[in-house]
């Protein structure tokens, strides 16, 4: 509940600064859009730049006769080396990256974001060595410490500088360096919360660091990082190809609308890294439970009840939701239902992984990735030039829903496991129907359609508590018990 929480207060501050940014950079700037498309590249890089270690760095740390110590250490070392080198290549050839890119005006954008890069992917080990030995609030506090700066920081620039930039002390801020200033936040913050792993890192010795070890962490890995580089490319290619698809300021401004409506479906994604951080340690841990496949497939039904109740909670106040971000930004609403359920489709996915992570056969994961990105990326390069950005969220829709039948049908033969298939099903035909209520129903009235929204909702609701009784019933009679005590 921890690691979830977390993830869920954290991010959910760092989206209420999009309200910020999309109320004070107008969409026809492109300012956005540039956000959105260097964050798009530095999600991919961080992949390339922790290289599956994550998963490989619990995976190794709970084999018998295993020296935790060691098994850090080599990962730290390993990690850290090819972030180094990677900042030091950025830095060298900073003049051709940024023009091929398209930002040679402005390459101190990569610089900055280089840098940015590197450092989280040094602490993607450091934070993997909290939640494997279980240091759950610290975990909370770093990611805490890292959102509350940046949001303290965003919130002066944004809000309280253009009212004191008349003072002297003020000389330094200037209204059209807005989007630099967002990268500059967040190195300085990101530099601040590596001093808070002075303990892990009082625990790692490069003596500890074992060439042998890391060979064999490699072939766990390499799957893992082609696998992690398809995976996320599924969630940033729209972000990264739109501009190319669209050339010229068209294809900023798209994406920049396009990147601010997509932040109203990242409560999926919330929800998605919440149950990763706090589950993919307790399977691993727990793969030689006998009833291991039965608490994953409960686990699977779960997670899919709580998004589709997630996804209908936002389609039914969408009319609120709207408001999240800026008015010239609002034209791309109709692409949030998309890719919400493009993000639960990702999430299954997720679940439905386990079965090679487990097994030892992780490059199962890359191919099937593989096949789902091709399907995405086609979708992104047939259809942009003639829709633009809804393309992007339909192409993501079609790439992960392509992912999860294939992991599905080829885990039931390799390792099967008894997942309620008509339980979710149902689930998702009933959720799809009271969204279609939500949309198609002829109701002018935003207040009246709030209401009916809201009584669509209670159905999905108490359909979901009947039909699970049996698991709500010992939950009620023990919150009863606490209560009367």
């Amino acid at each position: 509940m921890v690691y979830g929480l977390s993830s869920i207060v954290g991010r959910f501050l760092n989206y209420l600064l999009v309200p910020v940014y999309t109320y004070h950079m107008s969409a026809a700037s492109g300012g956005y859009g540039v956000v959105t498309n260097v964050y798009a590249y530095t999600a991919l890089l961080l992949v390339i730049l922790t290289f599956g270690m994550e998963t490989t760095f619990f995976y190794y740390s709970n084999r018998e006769g295993v020296d935790r110590r060691r098994v850090f250490s080599t990962a730290l070392t390993a990690v850290g080396s090819v972030a180094a080198l990677f900042v030091v290549l950025v830095m060298s050839f900073i003049g051709p990256i940024s023009a091929a890119m398209g930002y040679a005006d402005h390459p101190e954008y990569l610089q900055v974001m280089a840098i940015v890069v590197a450092l989280d992917a040094f602490q993607a080990i450091l934070f993997a060595r909290l939640r494997q030995e279980g240091h759950a609030w610290k975990f909370f506090a770093l990611k805490m410490a890292f959102i509350l700066l940046t949001v303290a920081l965003t919130l002066f620039v944004f809000l309280a500088a253009p009212r004191w930039s008349h003072l002297s002390w003020m000389g330094w801020y200037d209204e059209s360096h807005q989007v630099a200033y967002i990268f500059f936040i967040n190195l300085f913050c990101t530099a601040i919360v590596t001093f808070g792993f002075w303990r892990e890192l009082r625990d790692y010795h490069i003596s500890s660091f074992d060439p042998a070890l890391l060979k064999q962490m490699l072939r766990y890995a390499w799957p893992l990082l082609l696998f992690g580089i398809v995976g996320i490319f599924n969630q940033v290619a729209d972000k990264i190809l739109l501009p190319w698809l669209l050339p010229g300021d068209e294809g900023r401004v798209q994406l920049g609308i396009y990147g601010a409506c997509v932040k109203i479906a990242m409560l999926m994604a919330l929800i998605t890294q919440a149950f990763r951080y706090a589950y993919e340690p307790f399977v691993f841990g727990g793969q030689r439970d006998k009833h291991s496949k039965e608490t994953q497939a409960l686990a699977t039904k779960y997670f899919i009840m709580f998004t589709l109740l997630a996804f209908l909670a936002v389609m039914a106040y969408i009319d609120l939701f709207k408001y999240f971000v800026g008015p010239d930004y609002r034209s791309a609403l109709q692409a949030v239902p998309i890719v919400m359920m493009a993000e639960i489709l990702m999430g299954i996915y997720f679940n439905l992984s386990f079965w090679y992570k487990l097994t030892g056969q992780t490059w199962w994961g890359a191919v099937m990735s593989t096949i789902g990105c091709i399907v995405l990326v086609a979708v992104n390069i047939a259809f942009v030039p003639r829709i633009g950005y809804m393309a992007c969220a339909w192409g993501g829709l079609a790439g992960y829903g392509v992912c999860v039948l294939l992991s599905y049908f080829i885990g039931q033969r390799k390792n099967p496991v008894p997942y309620p298939v008509a339980e979710i099903a149902f689930y998702f035909l009933l959720a799809l129907a009271l969204f279609a209520l939500m949309h198609y129903l002829p109701i002018a009235n935003t207040s009246l359609r709030l209401v009916v929204n809201t009584l669509l909702l209670a159905v999905y609701v108490g359909v979901v508590l009947w039909r699970e009784r049996t698991l709500v019933a010992p939950v009620v009679n023990r919150l009863k018990s606490f209560i009367h005590k």
